[in-house]
């Protein structure tokens, strides 16, 4: 293979491998449907060599089908180390990869594929009937399961490959998780991710002597992009699960006695909640990272007693900066639980005010963004792109507050303030106020339409325990401003997430709103 420029994510494998060629670079194992205790269906093992003569062999499976450098290759998948492989032999030969959410539907899926151009669709057995039901023609001209990928990339020769990519070339259009709008594909290259690693690495203490549970999705950019890649680059032990199944984790992380994971809150809140947590000895769990969405501040206390031994972080950020801009350090959490931290290595942010002013300190505003970490852009909307950037700042739609040592406290997203009576809420701070009540397992705020108030504060409560919707309203009026405590309480049996764990309050919105079945 051409290593002329020799800096791009397949690299990085690739040297990890020549430095520690037999370390166990990757175990993945995946339980049979409906079961979390018995012996694993899939159980495989793979050193740093063995993984880095696999990515190369599918990478010469995926060119002897016709495809070609900047062609997009769709990727449907749960976890599995196929689905790795398929990442890594793309950037290996300069093809860009599209992950898709594993519980898209027929149309999502459509619209992915379409909107990317994608040439070729790589999926998981079990999605056969979805992927049989897009229609033929377009530019979609290869079809083929993650089983097929693996079986070539497990076995035989290591070919010469002439085929390579520069570091500025797209590796992968990361669309973003349309919680408010239709997702766009940001356009994130070679150059940009391995910035986002080494900021990873730096800001999050990962070492090589760590070995990560990666439970997350992959075709999320925070399981993949902040801890499987950067755990590679960096040589460590890799542990990677389907799903984070509360019993799976816990067993694992006690059994096994890995020393680093992340998860949402809603993952963390679900692990704290399991009947399992009291009794598992997780002593040797060294780093609980944190984010994709705001943890409630009396889960954070919750879990930092439970686990007085575990350095915290928060990992702040969103897909189109690769995704981490800030991180909340261990020693820092003490004397600012709630806040997001500050920047990490290659991320310098500003922080303006609604008037287009700086923000001083204390002042609510909008963060942005300039690093190397950037994407270039959405794919095929430009219109979209222009709107997202002020000359090379990225405006990323969240509201912050920055104090003078430069530490972020998060508001909300500017789509998710709520504008009752002309007077902003921020969703966050009711929800922080829920949750601290004993009975709530699970909160969302939203607004609703009001004739009198432009948008009523509104509930949507998971109960841990029985309890009724004044209980909670009483509740939160003695902790919050009139203005601010919920004009309703609905219940639900769960809140609608994405498989990152992040709320979809957009969904949430459409129920309430009468346009979704209720709850």
């Amino acid at each position: 293979m051409n290593h002329r420029h020799g800096n791009t994510v397949a690299d990085a494998l690739r040297r990890s491998a020549a430095r520690t060629p037999d370390r166990r670079a990757l175990h993945f194992t995946a339980q049979a449907s409906g079961t979390s205790q018995a012996a694993p269906a899939v159980d495989r093992s793979w050193t740093y060599r063995e993984l880095d003569h696999a990515v190369t062999r599918a990478a010469a499976h995926l060119l002897a089908r016709g495809l070609r450098p900047g062609d997009r290759v769709a990727a449907l998948g749960r976890n599995s180390d196929a689905y790795l492989l398929l990442f890594l032999a793309c950037a290996r030969v300069g093809l860009v990869h599209v992950p898709v959410n594993y519980n898209a539907t027929a149309a999502e899926l459509r619209y992915f594929t379409e909107q990317s151009g994608s040439a070729a669709l790589l999926y998981d057995d079990e999605y056969a009937d979805l992927v049989a039901a897009l229609p033929a023609g377009g530019p979609l001209r290869h079809r083929a399961t993650m089983t097929e990928l693996l079986t070539v990339a497990q076995d035989g020769p290591v070919p010469v490959l002439l085929t390579f990519a520069p570091d500025h070339d797209l590796v992968q259009l990361l669309y973003t998780s349309g919680t408010t709008a239709a997702p766009k594909g940001a356009m994130m290259t070679h150059r940009a991710l391995l910035h986002e690693y080494l900021s990873a690495i730096t800001a999050l203490d990962l070492r090589e002597t760590d070995r990560l549970l990666h439970a997350l999705p992959l075709y999320h950019s925070a399981q993949l992009h902040v801890f499987l890649l950067p755990g590679l680059m960096l040589g460590c032990e890799n542990r990677l699960i389907q799903a984070p199944d509360p019993a799976t984790v816990l067993r694992l992380l006690t059994t096994e006695r890995l020393t680093s994971f992340f998860a949402p809150p809603t993952v963390w809140a679900a692990l704290t909640a399991h009947p399992d947590f009291a009794a598992a000895d997780l002593g040797h769990l060294e780093k609980a990272y944190y984010g994709a969405s705001v943890m409630p501040a009396p889960v954070l206390e919750r879990l930092r007693t439970a686990l007085p031994g575990t350095g915290f972080y928060n990992a702040f950020g969103q897909s189109e900066v690769g995704p981490l801009a800030t991180v909340l350090r261990p020693e820092e959490h003490d004397a600012r639980p709630t806040s997001a931290g500050r920047t990490v290595l290659f991320v310098e942010a500003r922080v303006v005010r609604p008037d287009g002013r700086p923000a001083g300190p204390g002042e609510i505003g909008e963060i942005q963004y300039r690093s190397p970490q950037l994407c270039t852009g959405y794919w095929d909307k430009p219109e979209e792109t222009a709107a997202a950037f002020d000359a090379d700042w990225f405006r990323s739609g969240d509201l912050v507050r920055r104090d003078a040592e430069g530490y972020v406290q998060v508001v909300d997203r500017l789509k998710d303030v709520i504008n009752t009576g002309g007077v902003l809420v921020s969703s966050r701070e009711v929800e922080d106020v829920l949750y601290a009540h004993p009975a709530v397992a699970e909160a969302a705020v939203v607004g609703v339409p009001h004739p009198k108030w432009i948008e009523a504060v509104t509930a949507v409560v998971v109960a841990r325990t029985p309890v009724a919707e004044g209980e909670l309203i009483d509740w939160a009026r003695e902790r919050l401003p009139a203005h601010k405590t919920p004009k309703a309480v609905h219940f639900a049996d769960g809140l609608p997430k994405n498989a990152s764990g992040k709320v979809l309050k957009r969904e949430l919105r459409e129920q309430l709103t009468g346009s979704q079945q209720p709850f």
